[in-house]
């Protein structure tokens, strides 16, 4: 009757794995108990973490606390400058990706209004086309624009950062 049992929670427990990537199996006495959650102060715990189909359960007895990152840095005040030009690099290659992740819509818009273009049997030089094609291009070129600016923004104050400081007068 135990097998059984725990073949339902084992089941139950991988479809609701695939929904999260980590579950918290609490014990207490003879009981265990799973949970989304991190487990009560009074329970010991281990961490089930489901990537990839693979499972890996790591024994946790701490409660795991995450602390936000703008309130570590509100409660210490300072941060360290390889931790900021850590934080600096790490938006810029944000920015990168997310230019050519606008180019690589750019290009899926323009596949679509040719297609559009091609089955209402309409010209390439069709005003409504040229101009869907303007707009089109003016929205992206405007994402990156603005994307870009803030590359050379954040590459100013990193070379600010880098330089080192000068007391004399």
């Amino acid at each position: 009757m135990s097998k059984i049992i725990l073949s339902v929670i084992c089941l139950s427990l991988s479809i609701s794995v695939q929904a999260t990537s980590s579950i918290y199996k609490c014990f207490k006495d003879d009981k265990i108990v799973f949970s989304q959650h991190s487990c009560p102060a009074d329970f010991r715990q281990h961490e089930i973490e489901y990537e990839f189909g693979i499972t890996t359960e790591t024994d946790s007895d701490k409660p795991i606390s995450t602390q936000d990152p703008l309130q570590a840095l509100f409660q210490k005040g300072v941060i360290s400058k390889e931790r900021l030009l850590q934080l600096v690099d790490g938006e810029v290659y944000r920015l990168n990706q997310e230019n050519s992740y606008y180019e690589i819509l750019r290009v899926s818009e323009l596949q679509k209004l040719e297609r559009s273009r091609y089955w209402q049997k309409k010209e390439v030089d069709h005003p409504e086309f040229t101009l869907a094609k303007q707009k089109m291009n003016e929205h992206f070129d405007n994402l990156i624009k603005s994307n870009t600016s803030m590359i050379e923004q954040l590459l100013k104050r990193k070379h600010q950062i880098t330089q080192p400081i000068n007391f004399t007068d």
